[in-house]
């Protein structure tokens, strides 16, 4: 769930994501994400709770991915 706090921490402290890949990030946000909605559809507040947090999460990492990268760098 908080598995990759270390990760944007590191972002954040360096402003470097060289060591970070973006197809990762996209596939776990995905997970998560199917994993939400499958919460949502059998009602199940700790797959809801769980998988909104590791989304948001993977959200805010994706997001610093994008404003960290350098310009002109492919972004996979």
């Amino acid at each position: 769930m908080f598995g990759f706090v270390p990760q944007i921490l590191k972002i954040y402290r360096t402003e470097s994501v060289s060591d970070v890949s973006l197809i990762m990030l996209l596939q776990f946000s995905l997970g998560m994400f199917l994993w939400l909605l499958y919460g949502l559809y059998i009602q199940d507040r700790i797959l809801i709770v769980s998988n909104t947090i590791s989304f948001l999460t993977l959200m805010v990492a994706t997001g610093m991915y994008m404003k960290y990268r350098k310009s002109g760098a492919s972004p996979l």
